[in-house]
């Protein structure tokens, strides 16, 4: 089972579309994030999250069998690879994280994204570009879980 978290830095002033923050990806196997590292690893969270939704579209419509997600401004890096069985293996490093049903990755990074957007894009401003490709994002994973 894989567990991801989505978190947004604080006093970062006006929020913005650029907000830093950062992403844990944790599972059987081990757990990477980008919080606390030097150089820092933060990444433009909505960005990377945006990028995150349509990677794991890509997956789940079949257009690719592996995928890298590297969030944006940051050098975190995921990999993830579709094996038989409707399975998906994450990695970072080189290292197996942890193995899911692709499915249930999906549907739980969708959950994680709406909550995040909930909670914090929300203070964007509807004319935020970013904020609308957030949006996008989640309906075309949405519509490719359907």
């Amino acid at each position: 089972m894989i567990k991801m978290m989505f978190s947004v830095r604080s006093g970062q002033g006006e929020p913005s579309g650029f907000d830093l923050g950062d992403i844990v990806c944790e599972g059987e196997s081990g757990t990477v994030g980008s919080a606390g590292h030097t150089p820092d690893q933060g990444m433009m969270i909505y960005l990377s999250v945006t990028l995150l939704l349509d990677s794991l579209r890509e997956l789940l419509a079949g257009e690719r069998r592996t995928v890298s997600f590297a969030g944006s401004d940051t050098s975190l890096r995921l990999d993830f690879k579709r094996g038989n069985k409707g399975l998906v293996s994450v990695s970072a490093r080189g290292e197996l994280l942890g193995k899911s049903r692709l499915e249930d990755l999906a549907y739980a990074v969708l959950g994680l994204a709406q909550e995040l957007a909930e909670r914090d894009l929300s203070r964007l401003t509807v004319e935020d570009p970013v904020r609308s490709d957030y949006h996008s994002a989640m309906q075309e994973l949405r519509a490719t879980l359907a």
